[in-house]
């Protein structure tokens, strides 16, 4: 998806600090497109947080009646730097690229798109779809490979049972579970979709050196964490860890609870209502990042000229063989870039 907010801000990425408490992130509503335009709700990146592990972008969106709406329908445009990764929950979404690809993202599938050193591509809800539901998110490629060729995957994903969750696994692994998603990444990730009944409660094995995100779709739902050095939540309050301050949280739908890395697992606890989360994760991600409109760089240099091939090779249609490629059978123009703001970009370590 792209990034179409009318006047796109500088975004400087940085690792944080592993703190003991749950953070608790609320989204902010983005309108993406024009006077039809589809509503999102951005949890990351923001001015508290910007990443956890390599994932720098969670935008969650529906369920919305496409009639209202108008669906999905983004033009093609570039990236650089970066993976998308689309995972749906409900509608279905039509996906090409330039190098060729042509896919259906539909519920129980992940398509992950690998920029690289270029892409361009195009998304349209298909018109079957009536309702549309589900989480586009970015994942910034580190430096020594943040410059490969660009390539697209499908897979279909399956399903395990931990406690009383129903979880899949789109991307990485979890602890306990034998099955990896069939995705490639270039840092240590994870990512989840966990659904618990009314009244169902589960234990989340976690990777101790992992920073987490817990993305509500549906909720409230109630967490707790338990660290690996000397806390056992257990003990501390006669068996029950929802009772420790500073570990517990409960999270409203749409809500990002960011959990530091060192702790062993999440226990997740639904209330009347059945819950359905999205579980990101990873190394804590070191590098300085340049990320504004749909180009992840290292310097404003190198941003502003991602910009001007865009603008030149595909806008101006100079070069359709350079840097972004064709998208091939689109009924329509590219997205233009917007104008850089006029001050430096800049890096934040």
């Amino acid at each position: 998806m792209s990034n179409l907010e009318r006047d796109p801000v500088e975004l400087r990425c940085h690792a944080e600090g592993a703190g003991a408490a749950i953070e608790v992130l609320r989204p902010r509503d983005v309108p993406l497109g024009g006077p039809r335009a589809m509503p999102v709700r951005r949890t990351l990146p923001q001015r508290g947080r910007t990443t956890i592990g390599a994932w720098c972008f969670a935008d969650h969106y529906g369920p919305d009646d496409v009639a209202e709406t108008g669906g999905m329908v983004v033009p093609p445009h570039p990236h650089t730097g970066l993976q998308t990764v689309s995972w749906l929950f409900q509608g279905e979404i039509e996906h090409r690229d330039s190098t060729g690809s042509h896919a259906l993202v539909r519920p129980g599938a992940v398509n992950l798109m690998t920029a690289g050193h270029g892409i361009s591509h195009s998304e349209v809800s298909t018109p079957a779809t009536t309702t549309l539901h589900g989480v586009q998110l970015w994942v910034a490629l580190p430096d020594g490979s943040r410059d490969v060729a660009p390539f697209f995957e499908h897979a279909e994903v399956g399903e395990a049972s931990v406690d009383d969750a129903v979880v899949r696994v789109f991307v990485g692994t979890l602890p306990g579970l034998d099955d990896e998603a069939a995705v490639t990444v270039f840092t240590p990730l994870v990512a989840a979709q966990i659904d618990l009944p009314a009244g169902g409660e589960a234990w989340i094995e976690l990777e101790p050196g992992f920073e987490h995100g817990i993305l509500v779709d549906r909720g409230p739902v109630h967490l707790a964490i338990a660290a690996t050095e000397d806390e056992d939540l257990e003990a501390m309050v006669g068996g029950d860890p929802l009772a420790v301050a500073g570990h517990t949280a409960t999270l409203e739908r749409a809500e990002l609870g960011y959990l530091p890395p060192r702790h062993e697992g999440v226990r997740l606890r639904a209330g009347a209502e059945p819950v359905r989360v999205v579980l990101l994760g990873g190394t804590p991600f070191g590098e300085e990042l340049v990320m504004w409109w749909n180009f992840i760089g290292r310097s404003h240099e190198e941003v502003a000229e991602f910009r001007r091939q865009w603008q030149s090779e595909v806008i101006g249609r100079d070069n359709p063989d350079g840097r972004f490629g064709t998208v091939a059978d689109y009924p329509g123009e590219a997205l233009p870039a917007p104008e850089l703001p006029t001050v430096r970009l800049k890096p934040r370590s």
